[in-house]
């Protein structure tokens, strides 16, 4: 590469230190400014990470920018994506990218108006477990692949987060809060969804908030909490997706895919890491030999213990993409595929009918040892 992207971020809660902290491992990115609502949070992000803390119009008339990265709250991601492909800069947002599909038609149709990209996460498909296990697909490793089940389940937020009051709103619940992994992921191994159908739930009218410093308030639940749906292919597989926010415990792993010749055990979509899993017609599950991907390698600690975590890398990749002139593989028209199938889950919920979905994708380049490298300094 022989440009570095000027990048702005709107939206200075807990998950801007994730970009602001792991974007220096990139090339082509150079965080310069920051803007909140609040701008006692942009001028704490910006002191501790050395930027610039601008207001939000400031921001978005800010020459040296050229991707502006949306950390927004969900319900806020498209009016902020708008005014930032009306100010001419490169949007990079926090999944989901909208929350209905008529949203995400309009941030292309003003995309494609003034020649500019849209970028979403999740990137957690462009891990060295997940590329690993699309290397296998893509090597022939299990066959066709026929089924699968993915499970995503606990008892919710309330019990951890701050305020937890927007995952229990419509734009919230498991679907569009987790779902954007799991589906990114199958995407990304399998490749787009022709029909989706779904029962919905939820186990209470309200939750009860038991973490600091809200503890004892009660919250509406106005979003389904339990989510099981089937996914058609159009590859002809069939994929279950269970979410929900009503499972105290469980025993389910996070994501199988059965094929002709074999089975494959994918692990967190959520997480770049971990270890995939694999049999033949012997029935014999071993891990499949590890391989050195850069996206793969622990390098941070957590609560739970060692992983690999390299988020923005998707934005990294962006700015590769703009800057080669190729598509980005975690593109507007993959992210606004997701969007369609998780809001056509909920859609069939409601209806007690199978969706057909009005939107396709390709499959996202494979992303190697090599082509991962390449985005790292």
């Amino acid at each position: 590469m022989t440009k570095e992207l000027g990048v702005g971020i709107i939206g200075c809660g807990n998950i801007s230190t994730t970009y602001f902290s792991l974007s220096p491992l990139f090339k082509g990115l150079k965080v310069l400014a920051c803007a909140d609502i609040n701008m006692d949070a942009a001028r704490a992000r910006a002191e501790e990470y050395k930027v610039k803390a601008q207001t939000i119009d400031e921001l978005l008339a800010n020459d040296e920018l050229d991707v502006i990265v949306n950390l927004t709250i969900p319900d806020a991601h498209f009016p902020v994506s708008k005014r930032i492909l009306e100010a001419g800069k490169h949007v990079y947002s926090e999944k989901p990218l909208v929350l209905t599909l008529e949203q995400g038609e309009e941030l292309r149709r003003i995309a494609k108006e003034k020649g500019l990209a849209v970028g979403c996460a999740p990137d957690t498909f462009l891990g060295g477990a997940h590329q690993l296990a699309r290397k296998f697909i893509d090597d022939g490793g299990i066959g066709r692949i026929t089924s699968g089940s993915c499970h995503v389940m606990s008892p919710g937020m309330e019990m951890w987060h701050p305020n937890p009051d927007f995952f229990f709103l419509p734009g919230g619940g498991p679907i569009l809060d987790l779902g954007p992994y799991y589906v990114a992921n199958l995407i990304n191994l399998i490749g787009p969804v022709k029909r989706v159908g779904a029962m919905t739930s939820m186990a209470s009218p309200t939750r009860t908030i038991t973490s600091q410093p809200r503890n004892g308030e009660i919250i509406p639940v106005k979003t389904p909490t339990t989510i099981q749906a089937l996914l058609e292919f159009v590859s002809g597989a069939r994929i279950t997706l269970t979410a929900s926010w009503d499972v105290w415990s469980h025993r389910h792993a996070n994501m199988e895919l059965y094929g002709t010749e074999g089975s494959l055990y994918v692990p967190d979509p959520n997480f770049f890491g971990g270890i995939v899993e694999a049999s033949g017609r012997d029935k014999d599950i071993k891990p499949l030999e590890n391989w050195a991907h850069p996206f793969g390698i622990v390098n941070q600690e957590s609560p739970n213990g060692s992983r690999a975590n390299y988020r923005t890398a998707g934005l990294a990749d962006m700015a590769a993409s703009l800057i080669d002139g190729r598509d980005a593989r975690c593109s507007l028209d993959r992210t606004l595929h997701g969007v369609d199938v998780m809001t056509s889950i909920l859609k069939s919920g409601e209806e007690g009918r199978f969706i057909d979905l009005t939107t396709t994708c390709t499959q996202p380049a494979a992303l190697g040892i090599e082509e991962a490298q390449a985005l790292l300094k």
